[in-house]
């Protein structure tokens, strides 16, 4: 019978390069800012490692869809290396592959590094517009923006939520999320903003603006992976974190095509969290995790996801986010490094980069946004359109936790 993954496998080390728009290098400079970073916390050499995965989604490379430019940008000695890719849930894919390798006991010592330089792809990010008239009257949710501004009505017609109402508690994510990121030296966007900012911003997809919207970044983040006995013995004195549980739900299609879905949730967010709270031994999230890093791609998405994982109560997340539940000083953090929306979303990388921040918080390494007693967090990361998606749900904590 299955046993899952819970405390077989520990986060010997990690690191994250600074994402932002970075002309001033390569995705391999990228990825080898967050290796050296996550080589020199884990204590171990190159030679050390005996596999690794490597998430990448948009970004083309020079020999083809494989995981060729990771081995060459960090000299990997020839081992096993796989190249993983599932839209925007890519990074936690790596890190999925290289868990479910340390728990079958085919390696030791494993990598998962997340890269993307999407300033080089041309990729717009906020594509306002689709690819036509008839598309612009037929395809509204072509563009990201306009599926994700179709979650909020469709949430505040299921509740019966005042649409102003709404664009308040979302300009209220938003601004939690730039005033957690002045704190964090690595993210894009480092200005604080005000709820009127957020008001009074420039229409993107009614009824999100522009600072409803996360940017597009270019980042790496990296993970090196063992046994809790293997991160024991290497480093005796060090805090052992664990993965508790790694769970990953594909739409198959129902949401788009059957009216069984009400548009104003997250289907596949609520099976990955169900499964990963079952597998870590969770009953109570809100209470029995200390902090979160979710995909907020759009401040919509954050609110709507706080129902679906079961930190708030169904049509309760505008009462609670405006209460500060969710702030940095609230009973359950979210995004204190910024989240997506400022700390900045390289597609491939923005799973690990969640791990990362849990993983710091967790040592006591955060600096300036450091939390009072992390034992656990959860990542979750959606790649799609809320009809139609992938999503991932990790939960890290302490050994034993």
């Amino acid at each position: 019978m299955a046993t899952g993954i819970r405390d077989k496998v520990a986060i010997l080390g990690m690191g994250c390069s600074r994402f932002g728009e970075r002309w001033d290098c390569g995705a391999d400079e990228l990825m080898l800012e967050a290796f050296n970073e996550a080589l020199a916390d884990a204590g171990i050499g190159l030679k050390q490692i005996e596999a690794a995965w490597f998430g990448v989604c948009l970004e083309e490379n020079n020999v083809g869809k494989t995981a060729g430019p990771l081995a060459q940008a960090l000299r990997l000695p020839r081992i096993a290396a796989t190249r993983v890719e599932n839209a925007c849930a890519t990074g936690t894919e790596a890190l999925r592959g290289a868990a479910y390798a340390v728990a079958s006991g085919a390696y030791d010592i494993v990598l998962a590094l997340g890269v993307e330089k999407l300033k080089d792809t041309g990729y717009g990010g906020l594509p306002v517009r689709t690819r036509g008239v008839a598309n612009d009257l037929w395809l509204p949710n072509a563009t990201a923006p306009g599926a994700f501004a179709q979650l909020a009505s469709a949430y505040a017609a299921k509740h019966g939520v005042a649409m102003a109402d709404l664009k308040r508690a979302m300009a209220h994510i938003s601004v939690k999320s730039h005033a957690n990121a002045v704190h964090n030296p690595k993210a894009h966007l480092r200005n604080p903003i005000t709820e009127e900012d957020v008001l009074k911003a420039t229409t993107i997809a009614a009824p999100l603006g522009l600072y409803d919207c996360c940017g597009v970044s270019d980042g790496a983040a990296c993970a090196i992976l063992t046994t809790p006995e293997i991160a024991r013995a290497l480093r005796p004195d060090a805090e052992v974190v664990t993965i508790k549980a790694l769970e990953v739900s594909v739409s198959n299609g129902e949401e788009a095509s059957f009216n069984r879905w009400d548009g104003a949730h997250i289907a596949t967010a609520r099976e990955a969290g169900a499964r990963a709270y079952a597998a870590a031994g969770i009953t109570d999230p809100r209470t029995q995790l200390q902090m979160a890093e979710v995909h907020d791609c759009f401040s919509i998405a954050e609110a709507v996801t706080m129902e679906d994982l079961g930190f708030s109560a169904p049509g309760r997340v505008i009462h609670d986010v405006l209460d500060g539940i969710f702030d940095r000083d609230g009973a359950l953090p979210v995004q204190p490094d910024g989240g997506l929306k400022c700390f900045g979303h390289p597609i491939g990388a923005s799973g690990l980069r969640m791990a990362y921040e849990i993983y710091l918080q967790i040592h006591g390494r955060a600096d300036g946004r450091q939390l009072k007693n992390v034992d656990r967090g959860l990542t979750e990361n959606l790649g799609g359109h809320p009809h139609q998606n992938v999503c991932a749900v990790s939960i890290i904590g302490r050994q034993g936790a």
